[in-house]
């Protein structure tokens, strides 16, 4: 008998520890609290104002030897990057010569179309003067022999030829020095712009800060994605090297599309959570949304078409740059004493939608009612009641009891 009481005492306890059992699964109990009807958002911190600091439009090959730090403050005259300058000294010095070697060569060229010159008037001195003697040697005609007087005309048209040859020669002589000398002054010019632009490129081989302020290094495009300039890499000429942004002039840009457009207001308030500044939480308000979208091409195929969004700050960080990134979220609407449940907790079953009500010692499949929807939270219309413990995992899945 004492067996028996002890097996039937047993198996209610049994009984009563397994209607009473705690779920194998993570639960949470339905409360009535305030929910937050809200949207979220990436942005990217930028700067309307900014000191654009940019490799010389007047170099060729440049390599970047020192550059400074992102983040890092300079002051006035301090130097943000250096590049290597050996081969635009070597142009230099090369073009010097070039320059050198021209001028000198237009002295000699001058100096002897003035001998040509010479010799060229001479030549037509001459030619004058034989003409002139031929001519008083045809004046006897009339007092020598018809063939004396026959020999003294063709000498006259001969001294005659040979002037026209020479005068000719001498104007030929003078356009093909002039136009040599020209030739040589262009490449004297040439040679003088190349030494002027050497020089103002040597002179910008060290950039240095136009103002104080904090260095930002703009990312540029590589095989590997976005990143600034280092050390060693080559720029091309006039490559954005970095700015330093006016910090008053910070702002949070974004792209939103056009469901969240609708819920969007300018003057609506907005926190902020920068990822690179994980330790405090920014405020702020929508400053400007543009009336049209535009295409965001960086968003991939198909191309969407976003609106901006403008949004300014209420604080100020001297860690804030460009570049960063933030997650952005703007409260539309707060609803008190509201029955709301994570986004989890609620699961699609043929077209329903189910939460997993824990009854004694089971989950209860129960339909709801969805009201709202916000980042991860969903409000209750209908279906649950305050103090139901619901299932954040499915129950039916797997082996879950």
């Amino acid at each position: 008998m004492a067996a028996l009481v002890l097996l039937a005492c047993g198996v209610v306890f049994g009984a009563v520890r397994y209607s009473r059992r705690s779920p194998t699964i993570p639960t949470i109990e339905v409360k009535r609290t305030e929910f937050l009807d809200s949207v979220q958002f990436r942005g990217e911190c930028t700067a309307s104002k900014s000191l654009s600091i940019t490799a010389p439009a007047e170099a060729g090959d440049l390599q970047i030897l020192k550059i400074a730090t992102d983040g890092a403050k300079v002051s006035p005259a301090d130097i943000v990057v250096e590049f290597d300058k050996t081969k635009t000294e070597q142009e230099l010095a090369q073009y010097r010569s070039t320059l050198k070697y021209s001028t000198a060569d237009i002295d000699q060229t001058r100096a002897q179309s003035r001998i040509i010159d010479e010799q060229d008037l001479t030549a037509v001195a001459k030619a004058r003067f034989d003409l002139e003697s031929a001519k008083l040697d045809a004046g006897k005609q009339e007092i020598v022999s018809q063939i004396e007087g026959e020999e003294a005309k063709l000498k006259v048209r001969s001294a005659e030829q040979a002037l026209r040859e020479a005068e000719q020669k001498l104007n030929s002589d003078r356009a093909a020095a002039k136009a040599g000398i020209q030739g040589k002054i262009e490449t004297s010019r040439k040679a003088a712009f190349d030494v002027q632009r050497a020089e103002t490129a040597l002179s910008k081989m060290a950039l240095k800060a136009p103002a104080a302020g904090m260095v930002s290094l703009v990312p540029i495009w590589r095989p590997e994605g976005r990143s600034p300039f280092k050390p060693g890499d080559r720029a091309w000429p006039g490559a954005p090297i970095a700015e330093l942004p006016d910090p008053t002039s910070l702002r949070v840009s974004a792209h939103v599309d056009e469901t969240e457009r609708g819920r969007l207001a300018p003057k609506q308030q907005v926190t902020l959570h920068f990822d690179a500044i994980p330790d405090r939480e920014f405020s702020g308000a929508i400053e400007e949304i543009s009336t049209l979208a535009s295409e965001d091409f960086s968003a991939g195929w198909p191309i969407p078409r976003n609106f901006e969004v403008r949004i300014i700050f209420d604080q100020s960080d001297p860690r804030l740059k460009p570049g960063m990134t933030a997650q952005v979220t703007v409260i539309v609407d707060r609803i008190p004493y509201a029955l709301a449940i994570p986004v989890q907790a609620s699961f699609q079953k043929e077209g329903e939608t189910l939460a997993y009500v824990w009854r004694g010692s089971k989950f209860i499949p129960q339909l709801i009612q969805v009201s709202r929807r916000s980042d991860d939270r969903i409000l209750i219309a209908r279906g649950l009641q305050p103090g139901d413990r619901i299932a954040l995992q499915d129950p039916t899945a797997g082996n879950n009891d």
